[in-house]
């Protein structure tokens, strides 16, 4: 062998070496030497920043101040824009944005798409794309097709078809490792990813039954919603199935939403305790509601690492706990309530024109001429004052932060923000609500905790899209596999490695 094949054989060597070296690293950078291998998701839903402060501080006793004690918080953490709980989940299972996933709301629209039913997709294409309690079949476990929007191709569409990119779990499964999830609705199999089998573990018991019970109109059998879920996390973490019959191993990565505080934060009279839900003031003192809501939520937080101690667990999982979404308006004397924004459309000469409004403390607007976009938008800044809106993104303001809509099917050709405090409704059972772009609607809780992590609070803006990858990484596996991770460079947390020492 000549000197200088002998040479380039040796970079060879050295280069593959320093590659594993980085790479070990990259995957072991964890503290106190030990391996990351399981992850904890949990999303309060409504908790924001400011709430999870409040709890550390105040109960210091409490679950969440336990693991804030060897964990970091982000406090100008910031979820999704549109604040829904869809695209909320999906930035944390996904590392993207609407931009990547595809996914706005949970009542959407789509161009491409034609009503559920339809048999003969030959004529013009364009329907509403719902994935919530409304498409559940009669057992409330389920979906029923017979309800799902229709594809181009004239199939049903579900909702993890729906999504356009993959998930943690699909890439943790991939992996030859064990995934599960919980959360409110069936329509949550969304997080399967487009592959379909992403979770080997889905439990979504139902907390709203169209024309039937409704968990929701009270924080109390909220609560007992999510305690039926709490328990399938609890017996996930002994290595069980959901329903706690056989043994199956724990999963590498589980989790499940909570909704009770979102709910403490929305009724304007809970149906149970007779009192109005949300906050006293502006400064984010619980109502007894609310407060409930909060203990209740704690309470099974306490369980689950009571659960992660008894097992073994403790150390070698990281848990992370933050919100799909905050809630909107904080201080009740901003709370204001003029009306649908559809219905006001409605009654100007460019009512033809729409297609599709989603509205809560937002506005999504699809029309059916996307060439009337300017009229309509004009329309609406020139009733600003008069209709409570904050600002309107169309045409370049749109696209700055999403696709364009003349290219991508699923963007809303217009997004009305109104003024913070604004739901578009004149409905009087709730005095908050989220989707919208403000920050009480946007800066969540967000906690990374692991006893090998120092005590810490970032104050420095992260978002909720970069639970994803942290999640890969701290599981030893690659982020970029993540296709939304790719296309949006979205990075891990800062604060958690050990090179991150300040």
């Amino acid at each position: 062998m000549s000197r200088l094949t002998t040479l380039a054989a040796s970079a060879f060597v050295f280069a593959l070496s320093a590659s594993a070296a980085n790479a070990q690293s990259q995957f072991r950078h964890w503290p106190h030497g030990s391996e990351i291998r399981h992850v904890l998701l949990i999303s309060i839903d409504g908790m924001h920043a400011l709430d999870l402060e409040r709890q550390v501080q105040l109960h210091p006793e409490s679950a969440l101040a336990e693991l804030s004690r060897h964990g970091v918080r982000y406090t100008a953490a910031s979820s999704s824009r549109p604040s829904d709980s869809f695209p909320g989940l999906l930035a944390m299972v996904t590392g993207g944005s609407p931009a990547s996933t595809g996914v706005f709301y949970d009542d959407s629209y789509d161009r491409g798409f034609f009503p559920p039913g339809t048999t003969n997709c030959s004529g013009a294409p364009g329907a509403e794309v719902v994935f919530d309690e409304s498409i559940d079949d009669a057992t409330h476990l389920a979906i029923n097709p017979a309800l799902l929007p229709i594809g181009p191709d004239c199939k049903p569409v579900y909702p993890h078809q729906f999504l356009k990119v993959n998930t943690v779990f699909e890439v943790v499964k991939r992996s030859g490792r064990r995934t599960a999830w919980a959360d409110k609705h069936p329509a949550y199999e969304l997080v399967n990813g487009p592959s379909g089998k992403g979770v080997d573990d889905l439990y979504t018991p139902e907390i709203t039954i169209v024309d039937g019970a409704d968990a929701t109109t009270s924080v109390v059998t909220t609560a007992d919603n999510d305690a039926l879920k709490v328990e399938a996390v609890i017996n996930q973490l002994k290595g069980r199935e959901h329903t706690g019959t056989r043994y199956v191993g724990v999963p590498a990565v589980l989790g499940m939403n909570f909704q009770a505080v979102s709910v403490g934060q929305k009724l304007a009279m809970d149906a149970l305790k007779a009192q109005a839900g949300g906050y006293k003031d502006a400064d984010g003192t619980p109502s007894a509601v609310l407060a409930y809501g909060l203990e209740r939520t704690d309470a099974a937080l306490a369980r689950m690492i009571a659960t992660l101690k008894s097992t073994g667990l403790y150390d070698s999982t990281l848990v992370i706990v933050s919100a799909k979404h905050g809630q909107s308006p904080i201080d009740p004397a901003r709370s204001s309530k003029p009306g649908k924004l559809s219905q006001k459309l409605a009654a100007t000469p460019l009512a033809s024109a729409i297609a599709q409004v989603t509205e809560d403390d937002v506005a999504l607007i699809w029309l059916k001429d996307s060439s009337k976009t300017k009229a309509v938008a004009d329309l609406l800044r020139a009733n600003q004052s008069a209709w409570n809106i904050q600002d309107v993104l169309s045409g370049p303001t749109l696209t700055l932060r999403f696709n364009d809509p003349a290219r991508d099917t699923r963007t809303p050709d217009i997004i009305v923000l109104p003024n913070p405090g604004t739901i578009f409704t004149s409905s009087g059972k709730k005095i908050a609500e989220h989707g919208g772009f403000s920050d009480a609607d946007t800066n969540v809780a967000l906690l990374v905790s692991n006893p090998g992590l120092p005590v810490r609070v970032i104050k420095s803006a992260v978002q909720t899209t970069q639970i994803a990858p942290t999640i890969l990484e701290a599981l030893g596996l690659e982020p970029r596999e993540l296709t939304a991770v790719r296309r949006e460079h979205t990075t891990v947390l800062p604060g958690l490695r050990l090179d991150d020492a300040e």
